[in-house]
């Protein structure tokens, strides 16, 4: 019995074969031409796996998600930042919309049952990071400190290759309403940057007790490659580019925990 379909005769399967085999060459091809060793290439295998997981991957996108407020545009005109604005005090807003219903009714949502008496004066939201955990099964949480003491060549915490985990940021947001928190993360191992990621929190109010995000679960990258020691940088923005923490750490991937 013939290991192919009646629907398809040696010929095409040939062909199609021919077609696949060419465009392997092509990419060889290319490999050879950018001057890539062995050592280059293995390089390039550990960066696919962290790439499974990364929110954006090209060049171009992270240019984008780089600016934050200032690249992405609403209109065919004007940027972000040009249509937002000015910032005004919480208190103001709500009093210089209170004629429009729709819109008041969505601040009402979003602020929850706020007590306005709370609320300061100032412009700024007040955000502070109070937490940032990595959440691994059968094992117990990974706290980083907060403000963290990175120390030079020395990992700040041990990972295990091919472990699923999840992250748990616990922040505190006061004063006014702080629009497109975002968590971006980078990492670099032997110079070489492997992974980059962004995550949109979302927008939240003023509120007294403590806010909580866990991401989508991931899964650290195995193999010999993947093991090693790694140095990454965490920063927590918004949509008007201020930063309301940013920290260096390091960690190391191994077979074991």
């Amino acid at each position: 019995m013939s290991m192919f379909t009646s629907s398809r005769n040696k010929s095409e399967v040939y062909s199609g074969f021919k077609s696949e085999l060419g465009e392997v060459k092509e990419i060889v091809e290319e490999v050879g031409e950018a001057g890539l060793s062995g050592d280059d290439y293995s390089d390039e295998k550990l960066l696919s796996q962290f790439s499974k997981s990364l929110y954006y991957e090209t060049d171009e996108e992270e240019q984008y998600g780089a600016k934050v407020g200032e690249e992405f545009f609403l209109g065919p005109h004007l940027p972000l930042k040009e249509q937002l604005g000015p910032l005004l005090p919480l208190k103001e807003q709500l009093e210089k919309d209170k004629e429009d219903e729709s819109l008041r009714r969505w601040k009402e949502q979003l602020l929850g049952s706020l007590d306005m008496d709370s609320i300061g004066e100032r412009l700024e939201p007040d955000v502070k990071i109070l937490s940032l955990s990595m959440l691994c099964q059968d094992r117990a949480d990974l706290i980083l400190p907060i403000p963290f003491a990175s120390k030079s060549k020395v990992s700040s915490f041990t990972v295990k290759e091919g472990s699923r985990y999840s992250l748990k940021f616990c922040f505190s947001v006061l004063d006014n309403i702080v629009s497109g928190l975002t968590y971006i993360n980078t990492v670099w191992k032997s110079g070489v940057r492997v992974y980059n990621t962004r995550v949109m929190l979302g927008t939240f109010s003023p509120q007294q007790e403590p806010c909580t995000y866990v991401t989508k679960e991931e899964t650290t990258p195995s193999g010999i490659l993947a093991r090693g020691y790694y140095t990454a940088r965490t920063k927590f923005v918004d949509d008007d580019d201020r930063c309301y923490l940013e920290m260096n750490y390091s960690f190391e991937i191994r077979k074991n925990w």
